[in-house]
């Protein structure tokens, strides 16, 4: 029933009333006229007349009454409702309905309330669902970075921070995020200089060496400021700030290698160029003209030449195979039949040197690599055996079958490597016993090449320790 209905049919009930009143009023009054004033019937017609009369006015002020409370309320209610549903939307509840199919002039408000609500609430799941894909998005691209972000707005508050950082700045990302780092940084001295270095620029950038992962890291640090570059007038152009901290940690070991590469070969040549040096001299000033001696002068120049040209060739190999400028080429090969033909080779030095030597595979073990780079990594394994065997005096080389692999080791009495120093023998140019070394002529870089030859081809390699000698070992395809 709409509000006009409502209206219409209130005051048709109260002039309906009203008119009965007066009707019976009227009645009354003629029947009291026609009667007369001393009549038996006059006063009960009288009373008659006053009762009907007061009960129709009763009835009459009571429909007012019910009239006046149910028309304001009929028209107040919806209006309350609606209000209501606007206040709740007015707090983002947009799950609000309204339901007024019983009120025609508001049914139509109504709907129009519900279908905004709704689009209000497809909107804002689309907008949220976008704000947060967004922000997971911008999340995943800062912890993929590889390197230190740490992002800060304009009250140097923690934005965002990556895995890479909280791991360096030994902090969790729970304690920063929405954090001061100001505040934060009065209980990290790196991040302390982060910021100190924000605040005022140096001339000077020094990396920063930072212990991190159980190792020694360096970092160079980049400020980039954040800019709007569409900001209005009156907004501001800087947003924040961005600090990236660069892993510089290969660089510096490149540079330190660098430097430790042309100190040792420096080392290396010193040695036999003066050897050189001060026996060509001798030769030319004539220090001893019998035939004997110049022959021993010559030797040395020789053999210290020989020297060098050994060292150099090996670094050129090794240069070679670390850029992979020297090709790997495989093939099918019996490595029992390698094997023999190396020690074969080298069986002057078991008679010079009365060492033992054990090699007791007799059938063909094919394998898949490249057979002279194999060779090398033998001749040089064996070569390191007999420069360093003692005691016993025992060399023996075996073959191994493991998991479709032919492993090779080869063992020699005499003292074990020091623990300390078994990561770095396969480094170029690395002497355990520098002394000995010298001794025989080594450069130590025979075993870098071995490195380089098995990695080129993607195998293992390695070394083992025992209480009276040291097993080199590598491996290799059965095929």
């Amino acid at each position: 029933m709409n509000i006009k209905t409502k209206l219409i049919l209130g005051i048709g009930m109260l002039a309906g009333m009203i008119i009965l009143l007066v009707t019976l009023s009227v009645v009354n009054l003629q029947i009291l006229t026609a009667t007369e004033p001393d009549s038996p019937a006059a006063m009960p017609g009288l009373e008659r007349a006053l009762l009907w009369i007061s009960i129709t006015g009763s009835i009459c002020i009571l429909t007012g009454l019910v009239l006046l409370y149910w028309l304001p309320r009929s028209i107040s209610k919806p209006i309350k409702e609606l209000k209501e549903g606007i206040l709740e939307i007015a707090d983002h509840n947009y799950e609000k309905r309204l339901n007024m199919d019983k009120n025609e002039e508001f049914r139509e408000v109504a709907d129009s309330f519900n279908r905004m609500a709704e689009r209000l609430t497809e909107y804002r799941a689309s907008t949220l669902s976008d704000i947060l894909s967004a922000k997971k998005f911008i999340e995943a691209i800062v912890n993929s970075i590889d390197d230190p972000v740490i992002g800060l707005n304009m009250d140097r508050q923690i934005l965002f921070i990556n895995e890479e950082a909280l791991n360096v700045l030994n902090l969790k990302r729970e304690n920063v995020i929405r954090k001061s780092a100001e505040e934060l940084a009065l209980k990290n001295d790196l991040l302390r200089r982060l910021i100190r270095e924000l605040v005022t620029p140096s001339e000077q950038k020094e990396p920063l060496k930072i212990y991190a992962d159980n190792k020694e890291s360096y970092f160079k640090a980049s400020y980039v400021p954040i800019i709007n570059t569409e900001a209005e007038k009156d907004e501001p152009r800087k947003l924040g700030d961005v600090i990236l901290l660069k892993n510089i940690t290969e660089f510096k070991e490149l540079d330190s290698a660098k430097t430790t590469f042309i100190s040792t070969i420096s080392h290396e040549l010193k040695t036999p160029i003066a050897l050189i040096q001060g026996y060509a001299e001798g030769l030319k000033e004539g220090v001893n003209d019998d035939p004997e001696s110049r022959d021993f002068y010559c030797d040395v120049i020789m053999d210290e030449a020989g020297k060098m040209n050994r060292m150099v060739k090996n670094l050129m190999t090794l240069n070679q195979l670390e850029f992979g400028n020297d090709k790997v080429e495989f093939e099918r090969f019996n490595l029992t039949e390698l094997i023999g033909g190396v020690l074969q080779s080298m069986d002057i030095l078991s008679q010079q040197k009365d060492v033992k030597l054990i090699f007791r595979e007799e059938n063909p073990v094919y394998v898949w690599g490249d057979e002279f780079k194999i060779e090398q990594v033998v001749r040089n394994y064996v070569s390191n055996a007999y420069n360093h065997v003692n005691e016993e005096k025992i060399i023996e080389v075996k073959i191994l079958r493991e998991d479709g692999l032919a492993k090779v080791t080869v063992f020699n009495t005499g003292k074990p490597i020091p623990e300390e120093d078994v990561p770095r023998i396969w480094d170029k140019f690395f002497k355990v016993d520098k002394a000995h070394t010298r001794e025989y002529g080594g450069n130590g870089i025979g075993l870098s090449i071995v490195k380089a030859i098995m990695e080129s081809m993607h195998q293992q390699y390695g070394v083992k320790n025992y209480d009276n000698g040291v097993e080199f070992w590598f491996t290799l395809d059965v095929r």
